[in-house]
């Protein structure tokens, strides 16, 4: 099985008028066992937390592919049965897999890798304050997976990251989205993205960002990211059960926010 057309078309529905924002749940991100109960481990239990956190309302998964001992990989053999365990276990949201250092430190590595897929994900995601994001992004477009290119801004980034994307960018927008990881909910950081091409555009942060992030997100009718990934607690301090139950307390978030009047895009945001 490759791509599943279709499904990715629905990930940039965001934030216009009468339709949801884009809810995407980090399903395991760097975290291991040591980080508790609520982080999925095996295929089996990252499709089931899946499925929980799609119930839930989460319109999109992020997923960590790894191998047995635990260690995030971008080998055909371990993107693609993972991708199939979440496709066959009825996830019908489109899935994204990372494509980084973390997973394949070696530029040339990564791009060999993503090359040899054989079952593709929706999206990849592709970070900008990494060598060789333009080839790599090039090569997941011409594989026909969408690009969520991070940027981070704040925190002391710089704007390196967010320059190299502007220079990489393609002249068809279509199946490009803009992430930027903020490390404090600063509406300055996301205003500043007005002058970018038209793309969507999803926020997260980071533990103790996380939330103050999401709720910036939900104001400015951006996408957001939630899930273990990103951080272990509720918003009122205590610790998540799973991923289902984080998607559950940002949804009453974005719900508080009211419909986004216009499509979240860096060529709008901050408008």
């Amino acid at each position: 099985m490759s791509g599943t057309a279709g499904v990715s078309g629905t990930a940039d529905a965001v934030g216009s008028a009468g339709v949801a924002r884009v809810l995407q749940v980090g399903l395991n991100g760097s975290r291991g066992a040591a980080d508790g109960a609520a982080v999925p481990m095996s295929p089996r239990a990252l499709a089931e937390s899946a499925l929980a956190a799609v119930a839930a309302g989460a319109g999109e998964v992020l997923v960590h592919p790894r191998t047995p001992c635990g260690r995030e990989g971008l080998s055909p053999r371990v993107v693609g049965p993972l991708l199939e365990e979440l496709r066959g276990a009825g996830v019908r949201v489109p899935l994204t897999v990372p494509a980084s250092v973390a997973a394949e430190p070696d530029p040339a590595g990564r791009l060999e890798r993503v090359r040899c897929w054989e079952v593709l994900p929706d999206r990849a995601t592709v970070s900008f304050a990494e060598a060789g994001a333009y080839e790599l992004g090039s090569a997941l477009l011409a594989r026909g997976v969408a690009v969520d290119a991070v940027v981070p801004l704040g925190g002391g980034a710089g704007p390196g990251p967010l320059a190299r994307f502007l220079a990489w960018a393609p002249a068809d927008h279509g199946r490009v989205r803009l992430v930027a990881e903020l490390a404090r909910a600063d509406p300055a950081l996301v205003a500043g993205l007005r002058w970018l091409p038209p793309v969507p555009v999803l926020l997260y942060g980071k533990d103790g960002a996380a939330w103050p992030v999401l709720r910036l997100a939900s104001r400015c009718g951006a996408g957001a990211r939630i899930g273990v990934g990103e951080v272990l607690h509720l918003p009122d301090g205590r610790p998540a059960r799973s991923n289902a139950e984080l998607v559950a307390a940002a949804r009453e978030i974005t719900a508080e926010a009211g419909p986004a009047g216009a499509p979240a895009s860096a060529g709008r945001a901050g408008r």
